[in-house]
């Protein structure tokens, strides 16, 4: 295997003839002696090509004369070659073959983007293949990131294992037949680097040392942090770990309801009193973000004065306030404007950036990122502390439970390290996976210098592209006139503003740089129908690219629904049998994500399925045909019914039942707080608490958090009262439990609620009315009245 690629992008291929052709194809072989492989390309684009495909170059040999069919600015194919390496890489060395001995000819940034010059008849082919290696080698030694590189360099001295893990680098399994199976699958290397924390040469975890705190430091610096640290437990726990350090007991919390339940765990560790802030949510039933009134002062000390719990709190202050950035279907924050709103309310600020880690690396997002809050941007004293917390391997390249959180302290909540240390450890492990850690070092270093802007705009790129191809080919549809019109659409504006002329122009046909570069083309204008948002102000509220959401037909932004309908669960089902998972469905939306992974076959083959589906649609086709797993598990319920006819009939079901809009009313009209979360949690634990029918649970005090998906966000938290059968929380959960009976197959994801396995009732768990004496570490348990 080659120690890495060499891209020689010059005019003359090797077989040409010639003595300077002669003189490259002797450097060539000196090089594959050397261990790299070389790459050539005649022209422009064919460099161009390797340059956007092969991650691994170690080196590049540029001709400045490189052919080119048009050229930039009258300058020939080696300056665009040149200027993409320099998007592309941070630092890859490269030497340029120019014509004559003197530089005068080439624009001055050009020795900025080189190494050194080669004139191949000037020097021996051993002489400049040995400069072009040397290089290459430097490139590469100093490519790696501070953990990795020391993890590698342990791993290469093939020491003896003494210490914990049991199997010693694998060993273990070698000696037994399904653990041989299990060593050949994943591999020495990566057991050799399953490690224990005896391992000095590696650093701690806990004490942030060595290798480990150069890698984290070496993040800070990436991501914009005065302070960051890794975590192998996902974004739950960072979530559960600054909440645990930020509030304690009896203190308020500012929570957006629009929170990961990790969040409301975190609650019910530290005891805090939650106060929680209301999103807005449009027609479609997808949540929008916490609107610019509700995160005022004013507004958020009414809220506080307003909540039942806040009265046993120990200040009436809140110590800090926590909101989603982005939301799961991608609307990220003005979070200056969120900082400077929230200022007056909390000191300390904490955004959930689980979705959004890539935020930093793309001007599309500039200042809607939480480190984006420092002292350049809001002077003393009123800043408040900042905390981000992010699910690295979500949409960055690192793996599954690699997370980070990332800190800005201000003075007026100061983060000594050595009591955040204490919540880390509280919620950290004392046996870290290396790999693990690697995989957060290699993912920062990913994203340093152009290649982190250069990743994350492809990925934009294709979402783009996506987006627009979705809409055109609804109008190539129209246009043949030959088939029944085209119905899936995309959450976006159907019109952008040319910056330069002023001049509106419709989405499908903006050009690509534009909607790349452009954040004014994704903000959520005031007002604007397509987003259906209310209370918005101008700039506040962007959407973002890469979360593409899907739309069927039966509903609009403003909660319109159609005499007909297609229900996007009945389309991700027949996407499930193409191997197209989605990320997540609601009534008649689907959210599909643009990672770095993305790729145009990837997404080509999503809109194949789209089109499939709306031929079997066009042709009613039987669900046999369609969806035959859901046939063959429910025959009695679907057998002979056709597609058309199951859209049909959810959709009048849905529209019957006002499924969007007791949605709609369950998450605006809160249920009201009774007792703090963390005491339902005790009764919980003491058996306390008693499963309650739907049709029983009026007037009842939530134990466990209700999260219903769609969409995600909990309904009920413990501590809350469930309200009136007529009320909108009960309305709404008895309309799932009724989809639920109707639709087999099709049955929302409901945390926190138990079905009954011979009738279908939603069960759930309820502080009971009156909880018998247990003896608790000699303490009689209290009487648990709602």
């Amino acid at each position: 295997m080659a120690d890495g690629t060499i891209l020689f992008a010059v005019r003359e291929l090797p077989g040409s003839p010639g003595t300077g052709t002669e003189q490259l194809r002797r450097i060539h072989k000196e090089l594959e002696a050397a261990g790299y492989e070389v790459r050539w390309a005649s022209r422009r684009d064919d460099a161009q090509a390797v340059l956007r495909t092969e991650a691994g170059l170690a080196a590049a040999v540029v001709d400045w004369n490189l052919p080119a069919e048009d050229t930039t600015d009258g300058e020939p194919g080696g300056a665009d070659v040149l200027r993409l390496i320099g998007r592309r890489f941070q630092e890859l060395p490269v030497f340029l073959i120019t014509p004559g001995e003197d530089l005068d000819h080439l624009p001055l940034w050009v020795a900025e983007t080189v190494i050194g010059y080669i004139w191949p008849l000037e020097d021996t082919a051993p002489f400049i293949a040995g400069r072009i290696a040397r290089a290459a080698r430097g490139y590469q030694e100093g490519l790696l990131p501070p953990f990795f590189k020391a993890l590698r360099r342990f791993d290469d001295t093939h020491e003896y294992s003494w210490h914990t893990p049991a199997h010693a680098g694998g060993v273990a399994f070698l000696k037994s037949p399904v653990g041989r199976a299990f060593h050949d699958h994943f591999g020495e290397r990566l057991l050799r680097s399953d490690l224990s924390i005896s391992v000095e040469e590696l650093g701690s975890l806990f004490e942030h040392s060595g290798p480990v705190g150069a890698a984290e430091r070496n993040a800070a610096r990436i991501f914009g942090a005065d302070r960051t640290y890794f975590v192998l437990h996902g974004d739950s726990t960072c979530d559960r770990m600054v909440g645990h350090f930020s509030v304690t007991r009896d203190e308020i919390a500012l929570v957006d309801r629009n929170c990961h339940k990790s969040v409301l765990h975190g609650l019910v560790i530290s005891g805090a009193r939650p106060v929680y802030l209301i999103p807005t949510r449009n027609g479609y039933g997808l949540a929008g973000p916490l609107p610019p009134g509700e995160v005022q002062a004013r507004s958020v000390a009414d809220r506080i004065a307003r909540n039942p719990l806040a009265q046993g709190a120990v200040s009436p202050d809140a110590q800090y306030a926590v909101l989603t950035n982005s939301t799961y279907d991608g609307l990220c924050y003005d979070t200056l404007q969120v900082a400077r709103a929230f200022a007056p309310s909390t000191p300390r600020l904490h955004f959930d950036e689980a979705w959004f880690a890539y935020a930093r690396f793309h001007p599309l997002y500039a200042g809607r990122y939480g480190m984006a809050v420092g002292p350049d941007t809001f002077p003393e004293p009123e800043r408040p502390t900042v905390f981000s917390t992010q699910s690295t391997h979500k949409l960055l390249a690192a793996l599954s439970q690699s997370a980070m959180v990332h800190v800005k302290p201000a003075p007026r909540a100061p983060v000594e390290h050595e009591r955040f240390n204490e919540a880390f450890m509280m919620h950290g492990t004392t046996s870290p996976l290396y790999p693990m850690i690697a995989s957060l070092d290699v993912a920062a270093a990913m994203m340093d210098g152009p290649q982190g802007r250069w990743l994350i705009d492809e990925a934009v790129a294709e979402a783009v592209r996506f987006r627009q191809t979705v809409v055109r080919t609804g109008r190539r549809i129209a246009a043949a006139g030959d088939r029944p019109d085209w119905f899936f659409g995309v959450w976006q504006p159907a019109t952008v503003t040319d910056p330069a002329t002023g001049d509106p122009v419709p989405f499908a046909d903006a050009p690509a740089e534009l909607l790349r570069s452009e954040p004014s083309c994704w903000q959520l204008e005031p007002g604007a129908e397509w987003h259906g948002f209310a209370g918005l102000t101008e700039g506040y509220c962007l959407l973002d690219p890469v979360k593409v959401t899907l739309t069927c037909p039966g509903i609009d932004a403003t909660g319109r629904m159609s005499g007909w309908g297609i229900p996007a669960r009945v389309l991700t089902a027949y996407l499930a049998t193409r191997s197209i998972v989605v990320e997540k469905t609601d009534s008649y939306t689907t959210l599909i994500l643009f990672s770095m992974g993305i790729t145009k076959g990837k997404w080509g083959t999503l809109m194949d399925a789209l089109m499939d589906f709306k031929a079997l649609y066009d042709e009613d086709a039987p669900l046999e045909r369609v969806l035959p797993g859901l046939v063959a598990d429910h025959g009695a319920r679907y057998a002979g019914r056709t597609l058309r006819g199951l859209c049909q009939e959810m959709h009048d079901h849905l529209r019957e039942t006002d499924l969007v809009e007791l949605l709609d009313a369950a998450f605006q009209d809160l249920p009201e707080p009774v007792a703090p979360p963390q005491q339902c949690y005790q009764q919980l634990i003491r058996g306390g608490t008693e499963r309650v029918r739907l049709a029983d649970a009026a007037g009842r005090v939530a134990a466990a958090m209700v999260t219903v998906t769609p969409p995600g966000i909990p309904v009920l938290m413990p501590g809350e009262n469930t309200g009136t059968p007529d009320g909108p929380l009960l309305r709404y959960l008895t309309a799932l439990e009724s989809f639920d009976r109707r639709f087999p197959g099709f049955h929302s994801e409901a945390h926190g609620v138990t079905m009954d396995p011979d009738n279908g009732d939603y069960l759930i768990e309820c502080v009971a009315r009156r909880v018998p004496a247990q003896q608790d570490g000699g303490r009689a348990a209290a009487d648990a009245r709602a």
